[in-house]
């Protein structure tokens, strides 16, 4: 049974009170040495370092802020850690060249990797799965534990002890740690991305990091905390990250009896294996852990240690805004030791994450005349793996709107209601749409899961197949990689020609065209065009099933869900302004600009027919203007972006008439 270790005493204090005392002249000889070293000590403790407080007073000050310490039989939670990777009060340690503090354990503990336990939704979920199939509680538990607690499961298992269950999980600190430090760092180099479904296989007292055990000395980290850390290949790709971004689940029947099959409930480590990714080396730590190549000390109190560089930030941005909103404001009552401006960091991580790193949108105008206006709008996934991709609740949809020229609503498909829920879902679900024709139709991205009987479910055990699964491949997913069983694309007509299609029919473009045919009405007069991809992690729809039961988790989550905004994260947008009919327009379709995102910075925009075209100017996320070299190609221009990785913004002139488009550089 773990136990919440005590404060280890000063090196010094201790190994005088391991030593035997055999007079009254040495006993009163060590006590005036006692209390000389105590003086030593409060003086020590007192100094001040960088300000007013003494180290004592910073220690008292930040105790209240710190995370829990308890050492078990294989693992420890990140409070064991913290001392040395988490805030450095000397400023020395986990500071990069600009003076950020970007230690591991701050950036850590408002992520929801590190929440993955109190995470409310989840718990909800859990109970939901365990009131529909009350005689599966502990495989449904322990199942889900794996991964949402991953340190008490396996401590348990590798103790030969019953399973971990939600009952134990309030007064486990391992439990509770979420997805910590040693979930990650003590994966088997040799076993991991071999397991599934929370099966993490781990090697004892083996912490792997990026170093190797020349580049740092070893023996600190053995001495002080029993763990030895080195070199493991595992740690800096997606390997790591294979044993819980793969989940897939046994089939039972609406009676609670397994039928033998199985469902995928989540392959975002398949789908990133089925991409052009791992072949150019861009593993999910490449996003989801930004690397900086400032030299970085890695721990506090040791100042001979040599700064270590690349370093990778924990900064764990995914895409649930959602839910780290609703955590920041319930942060106390789930007991989360994280601070308001640490959540708002990772918020804005997230959010910067789906919106410069997540989609391309791109709207043409493809044809009008006096009764239809014809738009083509591609998004183009930018990310490693499927967008949206991981827990089925999550979806995009798209909002696309024409106005007139004095702003009057001609036409909106994907308008979102005050119930967060997407005017023209249809019921059961939303079909595949290649060509719009009426505000009734929207293009929804999502997963919908199936039941025996082909019903749709939110009910994770009674999931068959897909009944849909439309959600925008990665670049260069097709149908004949190895891992596409897993990875199925469900609900897409053949005759959908250019979903993850090149234009010349071969897969793997990693983007979708919906076409859009407006009818006008009469309308003759100009057009604006607004076009916007919206991400919504926690659809009303989805949750319906679970809400209508009642547990003390139900109850609970369903406070919070009411009391929180929800709004969906607008993920990309484009618009077009357009003259009226007879007026004659720029070039407004048949632009291609590829690779994009590209990983040696060279970008090519092409036209179908022959165009005079040329860079006015480009400008980085930030606005800045940069330089970008440009050559010319027969039907284009090739460009060269700049060395840092980013999105810019590229203005264009293109016979005679203004275009920007957005580049991406990984």
């Amino acid at each position: 049974m773990a136990t919440v270790a005590p404060a280890a005493p000063a090196p010094y204090l201790g190994a005088m009170a391991r030593r035997p005392l055999g007079t009254p002249h040495a006993a009163l000889t060590a006590g005036l040495v006692g209390v000389v070293l105590l003086f030593a000590a409060w003086t020590e403790a007192t100094r001040p370092v960088k300000g007013p407080h003494g180290r004592l007073e910073l220690a008292l000050l930040r105790g209240g802020d710190s995370l829990v310490w308890v050492q078990g039989a294989w693992f420890t939670t990140a409070g064991r850690c913290e001392g040395c990777h988490g805030h450095d009060p000397a400023g020395i340690a986990s500071i990069d060249a600009d003076g950020n503090d970007i230690n591991v354990v701050d950036d850590w503990r408002s992520t929801m990797m590190a929440n993955s336990a109190r995470d409310p939704f989840w718990r909800a979920k859990v109970s939901h799965e365990v009131l529909v199939n009350p005689a599966h509680q502990e495989a449904i538990e322990t199942t889900c534990l794996g991964c949402h607690a991953p340190l008490a499961v396996h401590e348990e298992r590798l103790l030969g002890r019953p399973p971990f269950t939600m009952a134990m999980l309030d007064t486990s600190h391992l439990g509770r740690d979420g997805v910590s430090c040693l979930s990650c760092h003590m994966q088997s180099e040799a076993l991991a991305g071999s397991f599934f479904t929370g099966q993490l296989e781990f090697d004892s007292a083996r912490v792997y990091g990026p170093y190797f055990e020349d580049q740092i000395h070893p023996e600190i980290m053995a001495d002080f905390v029993g763990y030895t850390p080195g070199f493991g290949a595992h740690i800096v790709d997606s390997r790591n990250c294979a044993g819980c971004h793969t989940l897939i689940t046994h089939t039972v029947d609406l009676g609670g009896q397994p039928t033998g099959g199985i469902f995928v409930e989540q392959a975002t480590y398949h789908e990133w294996l089925n991409s052009t990714y791992p072949a150019a080396d861009v593993q999910c730590n490449t996003c989801h852990m930004p690397r900086t190549d400032d030299p970085i000390i890695l721990a506090a109190d040791y100042l001979f240690l040599n700064p270590q560089s690349p370093f990778g930030k924990h900064h764990f941005a995914g895409a649930n805004v959602h839910m780290l909103e609703l955590m920041k404001a319930n942060r106390e009552l789930l007991g989360i030791p994280a601070t308001e401006v640490q959540f708002d960091s990772t918020i804005a991580r997230t959010r910067r994450m789906l919106q410069q790193n997540a989609v391309q949108a791109e709207v043409m105008l493809t044809g009008r005349d006096e009764d239809t206006a014809r738009f083509a709008l591609r998004l183009h996934n930018l990310a490693g793996h499927r967008f949206p991709s991981g827990y089925p609740s999550r979806r995009a949809f798209v909002d696309f709107t024409v106005l007139s020229s004095a702003g009057d609503t001609l036409f909106r498909s994907g308008a979102l209601g005050a119930d967060m829920e997407v005017a023209g879902n249809d019921a059961p679900f939303e079909p595949h749409h290649d060509l719009i024709t009426s505000a009734g139709q929207v293009q929804i991205y999502e997963m919908v899961m199936g039941d025996v009987l082909g019903d749709p479910t939110t009910v994770l055990e009674r999931a068959a197949d897909p009944l849909k699964d439309n959600r925008i491949p990665p670049v260069g997913f097709t149908t004949a990689h190895i891992s596409y069983d897993t990875t199925r694309i469900v609900g897409v007509p053949p005759a959908d020609s250019d979903f993850n299609r090149h234009p010349d029919g071969t897969q793997g473009s990693g983007a979708d065209v919906v076409r859009y045919h407006v009818p006008m009405h009469g309308h003759t007069g100009g057009l604006r065009v607004l076009a916007a991809l919206y991400y919504q992690s926690i659809p009303p729809r989805w949750t319906a099933e679970m809400l209508a039961h009642s547990t003390p988790e139900i109850d609970a989550f369903r406070a919070m869900l009411e009391a929180s905004d929800g709004t969906p994260v607008r993920v990309a947008a484009d618009s077009l302004e357009i003259g009226g009919v007879g007026v004659a327009e720029g070039p407004v379709g048949g632009l291609r600009v590829y690779p994009n995102p590209s990983t040696d910075g060279r970008v090519r925009i092409t036209s179908l027919v022959p165009l005079p075209m040329a860079v006015d100017a480009a400008h980085d996320a930030a606005g800045r203007r940069v330089d970008v070299p440009v050559r010319t190609l027969a039907h284009g221009l090739l460009l060269t972006l700049p060395a840092a990785p980013g999105t810019y913004l590229v203005r264009l002139r293109i016979d005679g008439a203004p275009r920007v488009v957005r580049v991406v550089r990984r």
